[in-house]
């Protein structure tokens, strides 16, 4: 557990809590704490799907400007690999994840919800990539991340303005999958993610791993990797338990022990 950033496991599911009062800047430190904990949750057997969560006032405001202030050049070369890297960590929980958003996702605050599988948004909550106003860009994945989630054109507009997208934007242009009552968000989170925490663990990661990476190359490519990870499911005992469950049941009634 770090200073800001902590792992809490309960029924399956992993919730990441930053708690860096008061805004939740992403500072070196939180970076790496995120780091520790999504490497955490990918290793616990316990935990079957992942939470980001920055507390019921606030996602994250981005990152610690004043630190970022006094950087240099070739400080910034050094730094930003391990940036990115971070909050990749958090892309690559081979689980479902998803951020509840509450208050300001900013920045590095936004980048680290895109990082996410699903994104619960409060109805109050404010996202965006600000950093244009700063000088710069988004560095931790949000030219990236943000352009295939609602396309270049809507990406272009979020990161050329700077602007905040309120909730209902956000829904509707596809940058966040729900909106709730603020109060809600956390509980709604849960919802989201309960089905999969009984559901067959292997073929859940390999689905998104088929996904994920399909995204990044062909479609011959992303077809191969499909029918990989496909084949590769054979092997598993929950591949096994579902056929058999259907055969014998019907459908959804399997009881899959995650191996």
């Amino acid at each position: 557990m770090g200073e800001f950033v902590r792992l809490e496991v309960d029924g399956g599911i992993g919730t990441i809590r930053l708690d860096r009062p008061k805004m939740n800047a992403l500072n070196v430190a939180v970076q790496e704490e995120i780091r520790a904990a999504a490497l955490e949750a990918t290793e616990r057997n316990d935990v079957r799907a992942v939470i980001v969560y920055g507390g019921e006032r606030v996602f994250a405001a981005g990152a610690d400007i004043k630190e970022m202030q006094v950087m240099s050049y070739t400080d910034m070369v050094r730094r930003s690999g391990a940036l990115q890297s971070s909050f990749t960590t958090v892309a690559q929980i081979p689980k479902p994840t998803v951020a509840a958003v509450t208050g300001y996702a900013l920045g590095g605050g936004c980048e680290l919800a895109l990082c996410c599988d699903f994104r619960v948004a409060g109805a109050s909550a404010k996202l965006g990539q600000p950093e244009i106003l700063l000088g710069v860009i988004p560095g931790a994945g949000g030219t990236q991340r943000l352009a295939r989630l609602v396309g270049p054109a809507r990406a272009k507009d979020v990161v050329f303005s700077g602007r905040f997208v309120d909730a209902d934007e956000a829904l509707t242009i596809g940058l966040v999958d729900q909106v709730v009552p603020d109060e809600q968000v956390y509980e709604a989170a849960r919802a989201r993610l309960q089905p999969y925490v009984t559901g067959p663990a292997y073929a859940l990661r390999a689905a998104k791993e088929a996904i994920d990476r399909g995204l990044e190359t062909d479609l011959a490519t992303g077809l191969e990797i499909e029918r990989m990870l496909f084949a590769g499911l054979f092997a598993t005992k929950d591949r096994e338990i579902g056929m058999t469950s259907f055969v014998e049941q019907g459908p959804g009634k399997a009881q899959f022990e995650g191996r």
